[in-house]
């Protein structure tokens, strides 16, 4: 019987358990998006603590999609010396990393303006620009450019972010496409620059190579995703070739109950809270399903594999109260994390101090 303490292998990346800690953003890289010191100290902490697969916080394919300040970037080739010692550290204690590639859309930050599927009002008013095909070829490739950076810097694997309200979550998302060209209306149209972006990807870091995906198990918000075209879309992205699906839900601006980061007390009465869309996925596709979310404990962990939730059990913010978490638990102590999901860690963040548990 499946443990989550088995060595296990997605494509060709071989994995010490079945933990993952999910993308989280850390706040840490400078102004240029190169990681610095103390967030490769991070990332080094993490794989002492041995966690299976330590994913980065959300890493910007080119300026227009940077979504928050001190967000690491692998939008650069002049980046590379600094993005290499991110998997040396993680290397060196024993881990594997992969890069999370991420483009904000109608959330980024750049002065020059921001770019979605439509136009699209932030939730401060202002307006993105809607995409021509020419700003999707250019994306698409900026998509490629920095998986074939993150493996050139020595990452083990990457990931792509279609979740949360993003980018890729925008045009997956009715509520925000509004397109009626070949990459709105449809299901299948919605989805073309998400596997245009994983072919591209794909072509970039080889057959080899793993490349993952985060998809929203659900918008949660008034004519979004749902359930029901999450299932489609990771059919159509099995079929594809992705090699893993990590399900998440909600977006970055959606009610506090169902927003990307769950606030207390709303989240301490739910456990696993994309635990039913997971095992439906896990039911409708053959690649390895990650679940995140809500998970604090060894034994909701351990009911997530059994029956068949999923493959993978991804921890955020325990992570952060705790980066040896999962080594405890392997020792064989079974206490719960501590994390309360109040969100305190990212006061730190918003100081400029990146990412840290300040409660006790």
């Amino acid at each position: 019987m499946a443990t989550l303490f088995d060595k296990t292998t997605i494509k060709n990346l071989s994995l010490r358990n079945r933990f993952v800690r999910s993308a989280t953003w850390e706040g840490m890289a400078d102004e240029q998006g190169a990681p610095t010191p103390e967030l490769n100290q991070l990332m080094g902490d993490l794989a002492q603590g041995e966690v299976g697969l330590i994913i980065t916080g959300h890493a910007y394919v080119s300026s227009e999609g940077q979504a928050s300040p001190w967000q690491m970037g692998v939008h650069d080739e002049g980046l590379l010396p600094k993005l290499a010692l991110m998997p040396q550290a993680v290397h060196a204690a024993g881990g594997r990393i992969a890069l999370q590639l991420a483009h904000a859309g109608a959330y980024g930050i750049a002065p020059e303006g921001t770019i979605g599927p439509s136009v699209i009002a932030d939730h401060e008013g202002k307006s993105c620009q809607a995409m021509t095909q020419e700003d999707i070829q250019r994306v698409v490739i900026a998509f490629a450019d920095g998986a074939a950076l993150a493996k050139q810097a020595g990452f083990d694997a990457v990931q792509i972010h279609a979740a949360h309200g993003y980018l890729l979550s925008q045009f997956l998302s009715p509520h925000y496409n509004h397109r009626e060209d070949e990459y709105g209306g449809s299901l299948e149209n919605r989805a073309r620059l998400v596997l245009e972006v994983l072919a591209a990807v794909r072509q970039a870091v080889g057959e080899d190579y793993a490349v993952l995906i985060k998809l929203n198990s659900d918008d949660f918000i008034e004519g979004g995703m749902t359930v029901e075209d999450m299932l489609q879309v990771a059919e159509l992205l099995e079929t594809a070739g992705i090699d893993a699906i990590e399900i998440s839900g909600g977006t970055i601006w959606g009610p506090s109950q169902f927003h990307a980061v769950r606030m207390a007390p709303e989240a301490l009465t739910h456990k696993a809270y994309y635990r039913k869309a997971a095992r439906l996925c896990k039911a409708f596709v053959r690649v390895p399903v990650i679940l995140v979310g809500g998970i604090r404990s060894l034994d909701i962990a351990e009911e997530l594999l059994t029956e068949g939730a999923a493959d993978y059990i991804a921890l955020c913010r325990p992570l952060v109260r705790e980066p040896a978490l999962v080594k405890r638990w392997a020792a064989g102590d079974r206490e719960p994390s501590g994390c309360r999901s109040e969100n305190a860690c990212f006061g730190p963040i918003l100081a400029g101090k990146g990412i840290s548990c300040v409660v006790k």
